[in-house]
């Protein structure tokens, strides 16, 4: 049963990832829009897996993000800048880790870790000299993990319940290692739910909930908990300058755009200063400031892309369909 509260002018929006579920073999799909601070489009549709008798999709199933934690952990890294546990991006990552190869991680640089700049497969080799190309990968992350860990004195899951979710009134996220009703379990087994697995799991309103306290810079009901600071700094293009022009641009994590990039996930109708996060699954937030609008979808794919189905270009033509909806608003 397909589940719909939406204006018409996200039809098309609606269509286009349902079209897109189908197209790689997803059991469910969710769309959920938010327009002036309020939900103007929320659309579920599929089951949680393909077994009979599956749980329908809706407003309180979880989804598991993937790399879209990787937005969270960033905002965790600026809380940990803002207290001063960690000096500036431009720190060494062997000021805060002593026990990596200083060979492989020499002049490697936390500003590295955020933006997929510092050339490492791993803690053992290196593709590149850091800050000089980009390369999409979990090295940075898992560094990353570690210094919130040791600088806080806390795993990444216990920060963020402690200092975001629970003051936020975010109920429906965080890092699980079991099964229940509510998550939409992709059969994976996972060994721990303190941050440091690729195990996040949000429900659709939940992670545009997410995007909107970026795009409020911190505010939850009217009241400031967290320094705006905090949220301006991870979506502030920090990609080191010299980096060649066609490479994309992040913050903390996200992608930011700036101008057209042939390899930004962010589609070129974006206005300049918009934002985003894509998990592996297929599920992404999107952030637009210039239309005081947050858009998420939620997939949940679990087989190879089929035969000409191109993922950048399905997500650039995600964001590219919902600007051209809030146009229509």
């Amino acid at each position: 049963m397909d589940g719909m509260k939406t204006y018409s002018a996200f039809y098309e929006l609606n269509q286009y990832m349902l079209d897109i579920r189908n197209q790689i073999s997803a059991s469910a799909v969710s769309v959920v829009v938010i327009h002036n601070e309020q939900i103007v489009s929320e659309y579920y549709s599929g089951h949680h897996d393909k077994l009979p008798n599956s749980r329908a999709i809706d407003e309180q199933s979880q989804f598991n993000v993937a790399s879209i934690r990787k937005t969270y952990l960033g905002l965790a890294i600026s809380l940990a800048m803002y207290e001063g546990k960690i000096n500036s991006v431009n720190d060494y990552v062997s000021d805060y880790l002593d026990d990596l190869d200083e060979s492989v991680i020499s002049h490697t640089t936390i500003r590295h870790l955020l933006t997929h700049t510092h050339g490492l497969q791993g803690p053992m080799k290196r593709l590149f000299p850091p800050g000089t190309d980009w390369k999409y990968n979990n090295a940075g992350v898992n560094l990353l993990i570690r210094i919130v860990q040791k600088v806080f004195n806390q795993p990444l899951a216990e920060v963020l319940h402690e200092r975001v979710f629970e003051p936020h009134g975010f109920k429906a996220t965080g890092w699980r290692k079991e099964k229940h009703d509510k998550l939409v379990w992709l059969d994976e087994e996972y060994v721990s739910d303190r941050g440091g697995e690729a195990n996040l799991f949000v429900s659709s309103r939940e992670l545009a909930y997410w995007g909107q306290l970026h795009l409020s810079k911190g505010k939850y009901k009217g009241k400031q908990i967290l320094p705006a600071a905090l949220f301006e700094q991870v979506v502030t293009i920090a990609t080191p300058s010299r980096l060649d022009e066609s490479l994309p641009r992040h913050g903390f994590f996200w992608w930011i755009q700036d101008k057209s990039r042939p390899l930004s996930e962010l589609g070129h109708e974006l206005p300049n200063g918009s934002y985003q996060s894509l998990g592996f699954y297929g599920n992404a937030v999107l952030v637009i400031p210039a239309y005081n609008a947050v858009a998420v979808r939620m997939l949940n794919q679990l087989e190879p892309n089929p035969p000409g189905y191109d993922y950048l270009r399905d997500i650039q033509g995600f964001g590219n369909l919902v600007a051209k909806c809030l146009g229509e608003l």
